[in-house]
This record gives structure tokens, sequence and C-alpha cells, in this order.
């Protein structure tokens, strides 16, 4: 899966769950507090977006991102390893 696909899994989950979003281009340089999302709805973009990408993150491994791209590229990363593992399996 490339990272571009990862990105629109997040931006499709962060839609979904905040009504604001519709219809907005959506920075993935800006955090998902700028662009209007609460706790409980950033807590949901990530969940959703780990059960559709079938990966787990740490929560003390997302507690320090800074925005979107950020939290594309560990998503990617762990999607990486993950398909390195199984290549070597």
């Amino acid at each position: 899966m490339t990272r571009e696909q990862v990105l629109e899994v997040v931006k499709r989950n962060m839609i979904d769950t905040i009504e604001e979003l519709e219809g907005v281009e959506i920075d993935p340089a800006k955090s998902m507090k700028d662009l209007g999302a609460n706790s409980l709805d950033i807590v949901e973009v990530v969940s959703c977006s780990m059960r559709e990408l079938k990966v787990k993150v740490p929560r003390s491994e997302l507690k320090n991102l800074q925005n979107i791209n950020e939290l594309v590229d560990l998503l990617h990363q762990v999607i990486e390893g993950k398909t390195q593992l199984a290549a070597s399996a």
C-alpha cells in the first residue's frame, strides 16, 4: 500500500467523523485540531483508520504526532514493516 493510499484512508475517515470537513480540502500539514476535530474525533479517526488498514500502533507513538502527515507516515511505516515481515516468513 502506498503512502498516498494511506492518506486517502485517513482523509476519508476524517470526513466521515468531522461533519465540518465535508467538501473541504484537507491540508495534511495541519493537525486535526486545526481542522476542527475534538479529542474524541481524533480517537475515532485514528481507530477507524487503523482498523481499515489492519494495523495497530501503540498510543505512546501516537501522542507525539503534530499533524496529519506525521500520522500517515507512521501508519505507512507500520504497514511497510508488516509487509516486510510477511515477505520474509
